[in-house]
């Protein structure tokens, strides 16, 4: 078979076999680690009409297709057998501000909307990573900055087209094709279509963003562990807290135990005196007086935040990753998160702890896939170079993932390692959205041909 088969493609394809198949296959993940997984073709479409042609295609071949935004699905989500049918050209942004909506094509980068929105003086809850793309990251829930306030991002999605099993291109939203909505907010890799638009909700921009940032030695972890068991629940929505084990950022020295505690909140606040009212907490930390680096009450832009992050995962390295919800006290969850750091066998390892990054309405939230939430979220990133230790990283994540365990109460699914257990998929929602998804793919893709979890079936 040749690209002559995908009659009138406009996009480009390249099979298993050809010149540029593993130049391209590599450049399909934003991961310098690459699984030994190979789609028999790649095709990168540059229009619905191509997404459509290409699932045709597939039908007729009897190919499966995997979908792929912009490749940052840490465990390789889109390289599988079949097709990999690439989206990556799909890109552009239509706002209205007057009615405070957006279209955005799934290519969107974090980045380029929150860019685009602030002109605006709207915003939107965008990932924590700005080249992360819309697909991926609207399709399995979405948590971001002002998350707090404002939900998971998929809760903001009024509408999405989607390419079906059979080819179709439909509108899925509250009236038309709603069991397809319901799954577009938050069923992630699992979904049964491929999406090519979103219509999103927007907000007010915050006009007073402002971080502070406290850095202390690992030896106070115990210390700053108990202060934000306590400090955290009585922050204001508006206050985003986080607490990172990481290698000494810029400006701190590098520490006997290889890794600092990082305690930080952003606030999303209309006001200068309502950012330092909603931070202010975060100075009667006891161990104040021994941080190794303070910065309080800065003022920053979603812009300032994506440096900050992009220096937490630079391109070119090698990652694994993944996620668990926790309902433990948040001072056991760091002391687990402590073993588990200290044993990384590279440098640049390091465990996020999220305390409630979601607001606390899920008995009234709206019904959607996304449906897998506790108190705490942790996220776990083995970060390494070169081959050699890609056996080691990844033997040492699933440990610390072993080390959570008895504290884990399910998973999110966009950054969860899907191969590391069959029921990796499953645990990332609750039993009702399981089943309802099982059941929706049985009934809108009978065939199969779009690819289910990674690691699932």
């Amino acid at each position: 078979m040749g690209v002559r088969n995908l009659a009138g493609f406009r996009g480009t394809v390249v099979w298993r076999g050809e010149d540029t198949y593993e130049r391209t296959r590599r450049a399909m993940l934003w991961n310098g680690w690459k699984p030994d997984r190979y789609p028999e073709l790649i095709a990168r479409a540059t229009s619905t009409d191509d997404v459509v042609r290409a699932v045709r295609f597939a039908v007729r071949s009897g190919l499966r297709v995997a979908v792929r935004g912009g490749g940052h699905s840490w465990c390789g989500s889109p390289v599988r057998d079949g097709m990999l049918l690439d989206l990556s050209g799909l890109g552009g942004i239509a706002v209205d501000a007057s009615a405070r909506t957006a279209s955005i094509r799934p290519a969107t980068s974090n980045r380029e909307l929150a860019a685009t929105l602030t002109a605006h003086g709207l915003s939107f809850p965008v990932g924590h990573g700005g080249d992360v793309p819309a697909s991926g990251y609207l399709l399995a829930g979405g948590i971001g900055w002002n998350s707090r306030v404002l939900g998971p991002a998929c809760r903001s999605v009024r509408e999405v087209e989607v390419v079906t099993a059979d080819g179709e291109v439909v509108r899925a939203n509250s009236r038309e094709n709603p069991e397809l909505f319901w799954a577009a907010r938050g069923a992630g890799p699992g979904f049964p279509g491929a999406v090519t638009r979103f219509e999103i909700d927007l907000h007010p921009l915050p006009a007073a963003m402002t971080a502070s940032t406290h850095v202390y030695a690992l030896a106070d972890l115990d210390a700053v562990a108990e202060f934000a068991a306590e400090l955290c629940p009585r922050l204001p929505a508006q206050a985003e807290p986080g607490l990172l084990l990481a290698p000494s950022p810029e400006g701190v020295a590098p520490q006997p135990e290889g890794r600092v505690v990082i305690l930080s909140a952003t606030a999303f606040t209309d006001t200068a005196g309502d950012a330092a009212a909603a931070l202010a907490p975060l100075e009667s930390c006891p161990a104040a007086g021994r941080a190794l680096l303070r910065r309080s009450g800065t003022p920053t832009s979603f812009a300032s935040l994506y440096g900050v992050s992009s220096g937490l995962w630079p391109p070119g390295r090698r990652y694994a990753a993944d996620t668990a919800w926790s309902g433990a006290d948040l001072r056991e969850v760091l002391s687990r998160c402590h073993k588990a750091v200290s044993t990384a066998p590279s440098s640049g390892s390091l465990v996020l702890v999220t305390p409630d990054p979601l607001p606390d309405d899920a008995a009234t939230a709206p019904d959607m896939a996304f449906s897998m939430r506790d108190r705490v979220l942790v996220s776990c990133y083995a970060i390494w170079q070169g081959a050699v230790g890609d056996k080691s990283n990844n033997a040492w994540l699933r440990a610390a993932m072993a080390e959570l365990e008895p504290v884990t109460t399910g998973h999110y699914v966009a950054e969860a390692d899907l191969p590391a257990a069959p029921s990796r998929a499953a645990r990332s929602f609750s039993e009702p959205s399981w089943r309802r998804i099982e059941e929706l793919r049985a009934r809108v893709d009978p065939d199969g041909v779009f690819h289910t979890y990674l690691g699932h079936g």
